[in-house]
């Protein structure tokens, strides 16, 4: 804690250890990364379900908290039904069919379509239950799934979880370059490593000519990455699988190659 703390940990930016929540004592959680965007509609949700799957493939303890509150889809993606039950102490996370933990507001509520009318605070404190309060047990990696933009909530996760890093999802449009500098920013901010981007939708491949076009813009990870200092970033191409596979809840029979070089970098942390 600095010497000039005011107890205000709102507005500061240190990496005191005192702002961190403590595990419980049912989970031992190794490793925590943030997937995070400057803003929404990019596919954030469905790269993190990617990673943990891919992970997981790896022999990998895995997990999904899912910070977005009032936008929660990772129930969806991997086919999770039913209200979470609690072993007493604790709320008991689902289980996926290959063995990710997944802990989603869409499992505590009876009807997964009802909107999530919350001010801020709330969500914030519901951000941090979802660690403190869940018997999360063995976790290899934690994927954190953080709501878009640099507001209450990415704040509350960066000043209250422990989180080893994030990765930054993106897409090719020149606005959206310039909103990704600010998530990078923020987290450099915070002294939190940003440990690779991934430029979702990065171009589509024709399927009679086979050549790849860029439909949403020239690609600009490069450029962004190297201003950063960021030496490990992706290109996911437009693929109609991916988005059948999250809404059919088969997210876990994806093979991703274009995401090994990260899931690499997860395994030397």
């Amino acid at each position: 804690m600095s010497e000039n703390c005011n107890s205000d940990c709102g507005s500061c930016k240190q990496d005191c250890a005192i702002r961190k929540e403590p595990q419980n004592e049912k989970s031992r959680i190794k490793k925590m990364i943030g997937i995070v965007s400057g803003k929404g509609g990019v596919g954030k949700s469905i790269v993190t379900s990617m990673l943990a799957s891919g992970m997981n493939k790896r022999c990998h303890q895995t997990a999904i908290l899912d910070a977005d509150i009032t936008g929660p889809a990772r129930a969806k993606a991997f086919n999770l039904k039913g209200i979470s039950e609690t072993d007493g102490d604790f709320i008991v996370p689902h289980i996926s069919s290959e063995g990710v933990k997944v802990m989603s507001l869409n499992l505590l509520m009876e009807n997964e379509t009802d909107p999530v009318v919350w001010r801020g605070p709330i969500i914030a404190g519901t951000v941090k239950q979802f660690y403190t309060e869940v018997a999360w047990g063995d976790v290899d990696y934690m994927f954190v799934d953080m709501p878009p933009g640099t507001g209450d909530v990415p704040l509350t996760v960066y000043q209250s979880l422990p989180l080893d890093g994030v990765i930054i999802v993106t897409t090719p449009q020149e606005l959206v370059g310039m909103i990704v500098e600010k998530a990078v920013k923020m987290a450099f901010s915070m002294n939190i490593p940003v440990l690779g981007i991934v430029e979702n939708m990065s171009y589509f491949v024709c399927p009679d000519c086979k050549k790849a076009h860029s439909i949403f813009g020239e690609s600009r990870i490069e450029d962004i990455a190297s201003k950063y200092g960021v030496d490990t970033f992706a290109k996911l191409p437009v693929d109609s699988r991916f988005a059948k596979a999250c809404d059919t809840g088969n997210i876990e029979a994806l093979k991703v190659p274009e995401l090994d070089a990260l899931l690499d970098k997860l395994e030397r942390l």
